[in-house]
């Protein structure tokens, strides 16, 4: 599934030591927002096509490989990979990147092309997506989820309390212990 919740509410709730179906609604608004807010953070998200599917992305000039290039939504498979420009290009004419990708259990997300010539879209059909969504995306996910659970408890942004010294602001951003969780899988461009 495209843009999946990365923990179950079960799970959550194991985490939470919540045991009744009482809070269920909100255990899962709040898991469906921490799984968009790991993908905004990270500028990709961690779910699977069911099938290829095809989508369309402007290649560019690459200068640090000398070629064309096309930056493209995460990929881990090769099976059913079509890549068309004018025409079908055979699986020589390019190369994957990273290199290696597979066997370090990450996803391909730009592709080499061999051609010489000018390339503008160029139409790739692939699996999109991760086989497995990363322990630390389920991690970082259930960190946010609980805090945007805790939030109904501070409805004016603000946790703690500053007479105790312990007040913190809620800011729109994710938590900093996501952000460290999540620093391995973030993005630097992100490919609409």
């Amino acid at each position: 599934m495209w843009e999946p919740d990365y923990i179950t509410a079960d799970n959550l709730k194991l985490l939470m030591d919540v045991e009744d179906a009482v809070d269920d609604y909100a255990i899962g608004l709040a898991i469906t927002a921490a799984s968009r807010a790991v993908d905004r953070h990270c500028g990709r998200q961690f779910g699977k096509t069911d099938t290829p599917v095809a989508r369309v992305f402007q290649g560019f000039w690459d200068y640090g490989s000398g070629g064309y290039a096309v930056d493209t939504l995460d990929f881990m498979t090769t099976v059913g990979l079509v890549v068309e420009g004018s025409a079908v290009i055979p699986s020589s004419a390019y190369t994957l990147t990273p290199r290696n990708a597979e066997a370090d259990g990450r996803p391909y997300d730009r592709i080499l092309l061999a051609s010489g010539g000018r390339v503008g879209d160029v139409t790739v059909t692939a699996t999109w997506g991760w086989t497995v969504v990363p322990k630390a995306v389920e991690q970082a996910t259930a960190i946010q989820a609980l805090r945007f659970l805790k939030r109904k408890d501070s409805p004016f942004g603000v946790a703690g309390s500053p007479d105790a010294g312990s007040e913190l602001r809620l800011l729109a951003k994710v938590d900093p212990d996501v952000a460290v969780a999540l620093g391995p899988y973030k993005r630097m461009g992100v490919v609409a």
